[in-house]
């Protein structure tokens, strides 16, 4: 991964950022914004560096990041050619060689109405480190399988709490097979390239023998098409959020296919006040749901439900 960090910023450049990628196992961002202070995040910790690249906490002692090294920044992410990221662009954020992703600001330029055409003068840029943790999910099997057979699975929690990282690690468990069941196909639809991290298509992140991946794929079309197309046994979806969404999900569920899927909320009353998912719920379009909260900045399991035989949501020793 070092590599993978280092090799994001121009040759000219990576000498200065050479001891942030050195951090890798602790960074989650980097933020770079013109004639701003240049930022680097770890868990919950901000730093700033100093004109030899190393850590500070002293504004005072903080390097600026100037127009020029992001210009050549944004110029070498996209391979010094803007315009075969253009989608990319339109999007908000381009996935890089590692996984990582990189967020971009600046002045947009919109089309029909509204509709976002490219960002251009971009001055703003957050590179997410992609973090892929293993083995995170394997506690969790034994509640996910019933009698061989993968229960479709809600992961909640607030922003920030791991959800993204434990849904990719339970799709790789689902693919690869496990102690409870053999590996069955899964079908990923990444809208926004987060799970599987695909790089010119290839994921780069490890989701399984059995997974195939539809990235920067809005969610619904892209659970119809592999419903058509690929015949998973199991959807996974990250941020499941709008109506549409949730009539995907319950078509999905009538076609007898399992789903895997996050959304953001406290706990499970929060949960039920999110438009639509009190059906979604009561129809048991999901026999477990895992509640995660943060812990020192690390995600713990808070809660573990799952419909029991009553018709009613119980709360599992976890």
């Amino acid at each position: 991964m070092y590599q993978s960090i280092l090799q994001m910023f121009p040759t000219s450049e990576r000498a200065f950022f050479e001891y942030t990628a050195s951090r890798e196992q602790w960074i989650t961002e980097i933020r770079l914004r013109c004639e701003k202070p240049i930022l680097v995040m770890e868990s919950e910790k901000e730093w700033f560096l100093d004109e030899e690249g190393r850590y500070t906490d002293s504004i005072h002692k903080a390097t600026l990041m100037k127009p020029d090294m992001m210009k050549r920044m944004v110029q070498h992410i996209c391979s010094y050619s803007m315009y075969a990221f253009e989608e990319e662009i339109r999007q908000g954020f381009i996935t890089v060689a590692g996984g990582h992703r990189v967020g971009l600001v600046g002045q947009v330029v919109t089309e029909n109405g509204g509709e976002i055409r490219t960002i251009k003068h971009i001055n703003g840029v957050n590179i997410r480190v992609s973090h892929q943790k293993k083995g995170v999910g394997q506690k969790l099997l034994p509640y996910l399988y019933k009698d061989g057979s993968f229960r479709s699975t809600l992961i909640v929690s607030p922003p920030g709490c791991g959800k993204t990282t434990l849904l990719r690690d339970i799709i790789r468990y689902i693919s690869n097979g496990n102690e409870y069941a053999p590996g069955q196909t899964v079908g990923v639809v990444d809208e926004r390239s987060e799970i599987a991290g695909a790089y010119l298509g290839q994921p780069q992140n490890d989701v399984g023998i059995r997974t195939d991946v539809l990235d920067t794929c809005p969610k619904v079309s892209g659970m119809m098409l592999l419903l058509r197309a690929m015949s998973p046994k199991v959807i996974a979806i990250d941020e499941l959020g709008s109506p549409e969404e949730m009539a995907a999900v319950s078509t999905v569920s009538n076609c007898g296919v399992k789903m895997l899927a996050t959304m953001h909320a406290e706990n499970l009353e929060d949960l039920y006040r999110r438009a639509g998912m009190d059906a979604l719920l009561s129809q048991r379009r999901f026999e477990v749901i895992l509640i995660l909260s943060k812990v020192e900045g690390h995600y713990s399991l808070k809660a573990i439900y799952e419909w029991d035989e009553k018709g009613e949501w119980k709360c599992c020793d976890c």
